[in-house]
């Protein structure tokens, strides 16, 4: 599968960006595009449009920026955020944007292709460490109402999205419909008050951990 995905890196360190292009082309990825700041990263997408674009926090014009730009003008692109900034502030915005994973790049070789393979799949990644640190640090999960509360088949699916599952593997899962994961997963990102489905996972967690479901 891999070997079928059009990758484009935007880095603005040229020794960092050349290894990691070198190391997805040795893993059998195509690398279609390289560039250094947000500006570059929007004409790839314009451009080029490839499956997955891997783009830096920090680069010149800032990757959140970055994000936000690509996304307005190319929704189904697929970004993961390869950075060095393990602040949560910055993973948690990454999210909100729309970006599909969050790597450090400490990441190994092997664990940046299997990372991909799952975006590209569909699922969102963020590395266990800083997921942990935004349980601690998320703001409790205001009480749902009666009318307000998730039904036992919303729980069933938040339970999957928790997992990192797509819609199509949780329509599967429980014999649904995949259209109606999606009604049952916008229905939960409302209730939850919440505006992705990592965040959803993130304080279902919470929820669960704290006995309040």
């Amino acid at each position: 599968m891999n070997s079928m995905l059009r990758v484009a890196v935007v880095d603005d360190h040229p020794l960092f960006r050349a290894g990691v292009t070198r190391t997805l082309k040795e893993l059998g990825f195509d690398v279609v595009a390289e560039g250094s700041d947000t500006d570059d990263a929007v004409k790839i997408a314009d451009r080029i449009k490839p499956d997955l674009l891997l783009l830096d926090v920090s680069m010149p014009g800032d990757g959140l920026v970055a994000i936000e730009r690509i996304l307005a003008r190319y929704p189904q692109a697929s970004i993961v955020m390869l950075t060095a900034s393990e602040d949560g502030d910055n993973m948690r915005r990454s999210l909100q944007l729309g970006a599909r994973g969050y790597v450090l790049k400490g990441t190994g070789a092997t664990g940046l292709a299997e990372i991909l393979r799952s975006v590209a799949r569909g699922e969102l990644y963020v590395p266990p460490g800083l997921s942990a640190r935004l349980l601690v640090e998320a703001e409790p999960l205001p009480p749902l109402g009666k009318n307000k509360g998730l039904s036992g088949r919303e729980r069933e699916v938040l339970d999957l999205v928790a997992t990192g599952s797509s819609n199509k593997v949780i329509a599967r899962s429980l014999g649904l419909q995949e259209k109606t994961v999606k009604r049952h997963v916008t229905s939960i990102l409302a209730k939850l008050r919440v505006s992705n489905r990592t965040e959803a996972a993130l304080k279902w967690q919470s929820v669960r951990r704290n006995g309040e479901n």
